[in-house]
């Protein structure tokens, strides 16, 4: 009776202890399914990163300008040494002018230079000037702006690249259609973006300066300067008139024989009397 009290009792020991074991693995496996779908709901959502992240170091873009304007004594000798300073610091002129507004001679130059050349240039460029009538630098971040850019122009290209597969697994010609209509759609969001940001590289990668150097005309030049265009212009005039005389040649002629003969008249007239 006694040995069969403690099979007993061993066996519901072994009962209670394989149950606890049952419920452990099946608690497990539930916590490994849920895992499992944790991990693919979070790769489906795949959100991107929290900026200010410690050891991730993100390159600046920035975009430089520069607008200048001061006076010099010689425009030609200012316009020369600004030119060489373009060729030196490997920039080039996107544009130039000349103003001649009667007792001032301006020329404007806009250079586009690499952004590491930036201040060398310019400091090459104005080399002697004491004094600038304007001198204006303007950085502006466009950090933010560029990440985005190639933030939606990878997301763009990889939403493409699926829509390609599914093409190649299509079977129908509805599907087909509808597909490469969802592609054309995003080639065009991708020429779009893509052309955003190469103007934002193009900017970040060059800077921009305009330099105005001027030079005022004294009053002696200026006067001797309308004094020598007047001679100029009457001289012309002379001659104009002397053309237009000589055009008039017949007319002349029929003026002065008309006048000849009614003198001619006049006298047999009185003669005649």
């Amino acid at each position: 009776m006694r040995y069969l009290i403690v099979g007993l009792y061993t066996f519901l020991l072994v009962a209670i202890a394989g149950c606890g074991h049952t419920e452990n693995d099946q608690e497990s496996g539930y916590a490994g399914d849920y895992e499992i779908q944790n991990k693919e709901e979070q790769v489906d959502q795949a959100p991107p990163p929290p900026p200010g992240n410690e050891g991730v170091t993100i390159e600046r873009k920035l975009i430089k300008e520069g607008t200048i304007e001061y006076k010099v004594d010689n425009i030609a000798t200012a316009r020369k040494q600004i030119l060489a300073s373009v060729a030196k610091w490997k920039g080039y002129v996107g544009n130039e002018s000349e103003y001649n507004t009667g007792d001032r001679l301006s020329t404007t130059i806009i250079i586009r230079v690499p952004a590491a050349n930036f201040d060398s240039l310019l400091m090459a460029a104005t080399l002697g000037v004491s004094h600038f009538d304007r001198k204006e630098i303007l950085v502006k971040d466009v950090t933010e702006e560029f990440v985005d850019v190639e933030a939606r122009l990878k997301t763009k290209k990889e939403l493409e690249q699926r829509y390609l597969t599914l093409l190649g697994k299509a079977n129908t010609v509805s599907e087909i259609l509808e597909i490469e209509k969802e592609i054309g759609v995003l080639r065009a969001d991708i020429e779009s973006i893509e052309g955003k940001l190469n103007v934002l590289k193009s900017q970040v990668s060059f800077s921009t300066i305009t330099i105005t150097a001027y030079e005022i005309i004294s009053a002696p030049s200026l006067f001797g300067e309308r004094w020598v265009r007047s001679l100029s212009e009457g001289w012309q005039n002379l001659l104009d008139f002397l053309v237009g005389i000589t055009s008039l040649w017949p007319f002349l002629l029929l003026i002065i024989g008309s006048y000849l003969g009614i003198r001619q008249w006049r006298r047999r007239k009185q003669t005649g009397k």
